[in-house]
């Protein structure tokens, strides 16, 4: 696993909140695990473009940080239920706003992006 050799500079709250939401899926994860979709598999699914093992990764640091809890039942072959932990619910409206504002400026920013991946032709 990936070992820091600096530590964090965590001067603000803009530097903690960077440091547990740092990842590219962990919003996403958090979302969907408040809209119900709790197992692996499930999570999986609604974010085909990651990686399982970079799922997993993201989801035990949001663990790490206390933002999602889980569940092991004990049946064959194991069963994991991730859940909100309450810290975890304290994100939801941050994350939903961050969204709107995405979504209030989807044109613009969509076009900015691809501009900016795009190789400009020659």
């Amino acid at each position: 696993m990936y070992e820091r050799k600096t530590l964090p500079e965590l001067t603000c709250g803009l530097d903690l909140i960077g440091e547990v939401l740092y990842g590219k899926w962990k919003m996403r994860l958090l979302w969907f695990i408040h809209e119900g979709f709790q197992r692996p598999s499930e999570l999986q699914r609604k974010i085909p473009g990651a990686s399982r093992r970079v799922l997993n990764v993201q989801l035990k640091e949001l663990e790490s940080h206390e933002l999602v809890g889980k569940v092991i039942h004990p049946v064959v072959p194991p069963r994991v239920d991730y859940y909100l932990t309450d810290l975890g619910q304290s994100l939801i409206p941050v994350i939903g706003a961050i969204g709107q504002w995405g979504d209030q400026h989807d044109e613009r920013l969509r076009t900015l992006i691809l501009k900016n991946i795009t190789p400009e032709s020659q």
